[in-house]
């Protein structure tokens, strides 16, 4: 058997994706599942946190939201069975490549897999649906009634957060970065309350949800990234389509939630002092929370249920590319490691 992992040759550096042979699997161990992988969803390899939390290694393996069926499991595994199906992410910590035959999983990062759900999409949602309820659910609470504004909703995880926001009965906007993502979100069903097409610069964000809320704000927003200094001063063009930070300060109701992906987020004194006024907060959305620690490990576990219920009942419907056969893993995880896959690419065995 053989899987796949990242390579850097120095810091800096981009990575470089190679496949190694791995030994034989040895028995499960006591709370150990042994799965058959049968899809596994490709994800941005983030070398910076590793680096931060003592977790970088020379080889890091590639792929951690699989779906596949148990073949053994440990002597004191209470879960599963052997034959049942099943869905989970791999821990940070984990030296298993999801992108191989068969690996060995603790039976606590598991659920099981709907019979419905194709196992394509149960691996190329986990991912996106973990985030769209850490945001909207233990960050910021949303609810019926609640103002959304969903930044670039037209990419894997946009589209999922908006489905869910919309579940919960919320009035969601949407800002699109080209025509195509427009039409796009102009068919999600049912209608969001506005698309605001950003890619030719001549919407204003902030006004435009302003006059969507009677003037009162939005109550969440959900960001793909912020303009933390003046248009000029960005480099990219796909950052000058993001709005900037005073932007999504100025469109915050009072006790609004701005959820920021932002890692590096500057809030100078002025805006501090606009956030204290309306009463409004920052939260970072770092789905590894839920990996890194098991204080809360049960919650986690009914979210990934509860993603998998609302993927078989048709109330999430992910942005999933064709399914990619293994070989062509390689080239695919270089197009996600550079941000450059619109739709989620998931590996299918």
């Amino acid at each position: 058997m053989r899987g796949l992992y990242g390579q850097q040759s120095s810091p800096g550096e981009e990575l470089s994706f190679v496949f190694q042979e791995r030994e034989s699997l040895p028995p499960a161990r006591e709370h150990e599942v042994k799965v058959q992988v049968r899809a596994c969803a490709l994800s941005c390899l983030d070398t910076k946190l590793l680096s931060d939390i003592k977790l970088k290694k020379d080889l890091v393996p590639v792929g951690r939201e699989i779906s596949g069926v148990v073949l053994e499991v440990g002597s004191k595994v209470t879960f599963f069975q052997p034959d049942d199906e099943v869905v989970g992410i791999l821990p940070l910590d984990s030296e298993e490549s999801g992108l191989c035959e068969v690996i060995l999983v603790h039976e606590h990062y598991l659920v099981r897999k709907p019979p419905r759900v194709c196992w394509v999409a149960a691996a190329g949602t986990l991912r996106d649906g973990l985030r769209a309820y850490t945001a909207l659910h233990y960050l910021s609470h949303a609810s019926a009634g609640s103002a959304v504004l969903v930044l670039d909703a037209a990419r894997p995880f946009g589209t999922i957060a908006t489905q869910l926001a919309q579940h919960r009965g919320a009035k969601v906007i949407c800002t699109a970065h080209s025509p195509e993502d427009k039409q796009l979100l102009d068919r999600i069903r049912p209608p969001v309350a506005r698309v605001l097409d950003v890619s030719h610069g001549k919407v204003d964000v902030a006004e435009s949800c302003l006059e969507e809320t009677g003037g009162l704000g939005v109550d969440i927003v959900l960001d793909a990234g912020v303009q933390l200094y003046s248009a000029e001063d960005e480099s990219s063009s796909k950052a000058q389509l993001l709005p900037h930070k005073h932007d999504i300060i100025t469109l915050l109701g009072v006790g609004g939630h701005w959820i920021t992906t932002e890692r590096n987020l500057q809030l100078d004194p002025p805006d501090s002092h606009s956030l204290f006024l309306k009463g409004a907060t920052v939260s970072f959305l770092n789905d590894e929370i839920w990996t890194l620690s098991s204080v809360q490990q049960g919650k986690y576990l009914s979210i990934l249920e509860d993603i998998m219920e609302k993927l078989s009942s048709g109330v999430f419907r992910p942005q999933l590319d064709e399914p990619i056969p293994l070989y062509e893993a390689k080239v695919s995880m270089e197009i996600v490691q550079k941000n450059q896959a619109r739709k989620r690419q998931v590996i299918q065995f």
